[in-house]
């Protein structure tokens, strides 16, 4: 069985207890980096077999996984934070899974872009989270597209690229546009802000940038 365990955003007691035990209980854990999960693990006394699976990870380590699948064992598929294949690597892993007829189960919980969208002042009614935006390929044309939307729309915007793509959301929509622009959420710093594309770049030009974004318009 491969178990999608869902993880806390940053705060460590975002966490089900169905999610703790299943951690204990699984033969492997499977995770983006090990050094990241090992502080939750370590938090809740979980002692298992980590096995390292990110974005660079082979054929190779993705037929390993497979393999232990096939032998009856239980893995656990976490990521750094939040829930396993939202904007992740572990796409290849569960799209061959379900490929060999392997048995997939989801423990839910944390999500940034929901955590966002309620404290937002947006339509929740009908909403679209479009990832990480194209560092190139597709990028404009991509935005160029949600000009004409009438739907809320979320992105996930790295700490190097956000300064970027608020000059690109200034060159196509408008500076006056009002946007919510989320980060450390559920953390002690947490921050929401709730301004024109123009305010929020000016703000985070003069702030010290860390960690990822959530982006609502």
């Amino acid at each position: 069985m491969l178990y999608i365990v869902s993880t806390p955003i940053w705060n460590l007691e975002d966490i089900t207890f169905r999610a703790v035990r299943i951690l204990k209980e699984v033969d492997f854990i499977a995770c983006e980096d090990t050094r990241t999960s090992w502080v939750l693990l370590k938090h809740y006394d979980i002692k298992n077999n980590l096995i390292s699976f990110h974005s660079y990870s082979d054929e190779r380590k993705l037929g390993k996984i497979i393999d232990l699948l096939k032998e009856w064992k239980n893995i656990a598929l976490i990521s750094d934070a939040w829930t396993p294949w939202i904007s992740d690597p572990a796409y290849n892993l569960v799209k061959k899974a379900l490929e060999e007829n392997i048995d997939i189960s989801p423990i839910p919980w944390a999500s940034a872009l929901l955590s966002a969208l309620v404290v937002s002042w947006l339509h929740t009614h009908d909403f679209r989270f479009i990832g990480f935006l194209p560092i190139k390929k597709w990028r404009q044309t991509l935005l160029i597209s949600l000009q004409s939307k009438d739907y809320t729309v979320i992105i996930y915007e790295s700490v190097h690229r956000l300064l970027k793509t608020l000059d690109d959301l200034e060159k196509y929509f408008w500076m006056e546009h009002k946007i919510l622009i989320g980060r450390e959420i559920t953390k002690k710093f947490e921050e929401f802000k709730r301004w024109t594309v123009a305010e929020c770049k000016e703000y985070f030009k003069k702030q010290n940038l860390k960690w990822e974004f959530v982006i609502i318009f």
